[in-house]
């Protein structure tokens, strides 16, 4: 395989690295592997007596069943959401995940209530993997990008689970992946992905930095769809108890401790786990955001950084902005990796490079078996690959102007 573009100061690169594709093959075995043995063990939807499994989606059916009900401000009263998550597992449990997303999310959840649980569980994981699979496909440009996409490690959780990092990749790596030929599509990523409003901070950063209007025009106005819609089917009260439900939120998750700080993907978290107090975790959060959103910001105004350099840069950057994620949300960093994977592609991987994405795949695999948050060092090496490729004042490349082409 050869890699040929439309620049005729750019060189064909070498074919990928054979030991980086095994170290993915050998990941992606090891993927299915868990899947396979949580199925056999029983540890997956439905437990050995027949019991559905309380997981994270069980908190979005909860929610879907609320909607279907004709309550859906009910959704961000605790209490009675927690009551749902117990009628529905047909048992109290002392887990209460609480709903914590906008009403924008309500309209997918309450559709896919109507649905049995278990049926429900699949449909959801069957229509957001296939979408994240095709959209690192789409970014490395070259079928090694089905081997990245199903070797990254967090598929694993995110299947199990039920969670919804596999949209929220989707959600951003498509809107990367399409800024520059298609920036009204990228707008309704980025409008879609307001679901989760953590993950969309450092968008309006960029998108002016690169002075790119259609598509925060085309944002702007997805979110005021959504938003119409929203009180068009739920009415103004959802989005009312949704405000009203912030405080308890932050309350619960992020000011009294009852988190377990290792878990969460963040500085905030460290540095709670670490024994700080919470002012000292929000100016440390405050200060590392604004960092990287100044960071951003002379990256994207620099002509001479590939398009695929600054949307890895970002992609890498998203989890780190905010206080709060979990191990399913760093499914993101597929996105980054594989835009750092198509400059290699383009240009020819760099000492160290391959080590180092391999040594990101490593930690993802273990990281649920460590009491820490590894996503701030899988970040910052990831941080340390783009700065390290930028540094080479590679040619400004973009997707409409490289062409993969298979010999």
């Amino acid at each position: 395989m050869t890699l040929q573009t439309q620049h005729a100061d750019c060189e064909p690169a070498p074919a990928w690295s054979e030991g980086f594709a095994f170290a993915c093959f050998c990941l992606l075995v090891a993927n299915l592997a868990l899947l396979v043995g949580a199925a056999l063990e029983k540890d997956w939807i439905i437990d050995a007596s027949g019991q559905f499994i309380h997981t994270d989606f069980t908190n979005l059916y909860a929610a879907g069943r609320l909607v279907r009900d004709g309550v859906p401000a009910a959704a961000y009263d605790w209490t009675l959401h927690h009551a749902a998550e117990t009628a529905l597992l047909g048992r109290d449990s002392s887990q209460d995940f609480g709903w914590k997303y906008p009403p924008t999310f309500l309209i997918i959840v309450g559709l896919l209530a109507f649905l049995p649980y278990a049926m429900a569980f699949v449909v959801w994981i069957a229509a957001t993997l296939p979408l994240y699979l095709v959209t690192i496909r789409a970014i490395v440009g070259d079928k090694i990008g089905w081997l990245v996409a199903g070797a990254f490690p967090c598929l694993t959780p995110n299947v199990i689970v039920g969670q919804n990092g596999f949209l929220t990749a989707s959600l951003i790596g498509g809107a990367l992946v399409l800024l520059q030929r298609g920036p009204v599509l990228a707008g309704l990523c980025l409008g879609l992905l307001t679901y989760k409003p953590q993950f969309i901070l450092l968008f309006p950063v960029v998108l002016l930095a690169g002075g790119y209007w259609r598509a925060i025009i085309a944002a702007a106005l997805t979110v005021a769809a959504l938003t119409v819609t929203t009180i068009g089917l739920f009415g103004v009260s959802a989005w009312i108890e949704f405000f009203h439900s912030l405080p308890l939120t932050y309350q619960v998750m992020l000011s009294k401790g009852h988190t377990e700080w290792y878990k969460v993907q963040s500085l905030f978290a460290l540095v709670r786990m670490l024994g700080g107090g919470a002012t000292c975790a929000w100016f440390l959060q405050f200060a590392l955001t604004g960092l990287i959103a100044a960071l951003l910001f002379a990256m994207w105004r620099n002509t001479r950084i590939s398009f695929e350099l600054k949307a890895s840069a970002l992609a890498a950057a998203v989890p780190l902005a905010t206080p709060y994620g979990y191990l399913y949300d760093l499914t993101v960093l597929a996105v980054s990796a594989a835009f750092l994977l198509r400059c290699a592609l383009t240009a020819g991987f760099i000492p160290g490079e391959v080590p180092g994405l391999t040594i990101i795949m490593g930690l993802l695999l273990i990281m649920p078996f460590l009491s820490m948050p590894v996503g701030l060092l899988i970040a910052g090496i990831l941080a340390v690959l783009i700065v390290r490729r930028s540094l080479l004042h590679k040619p400004r490349l973009g997707f409409s102007s490289v062409q993969l082409v298979r010999e």
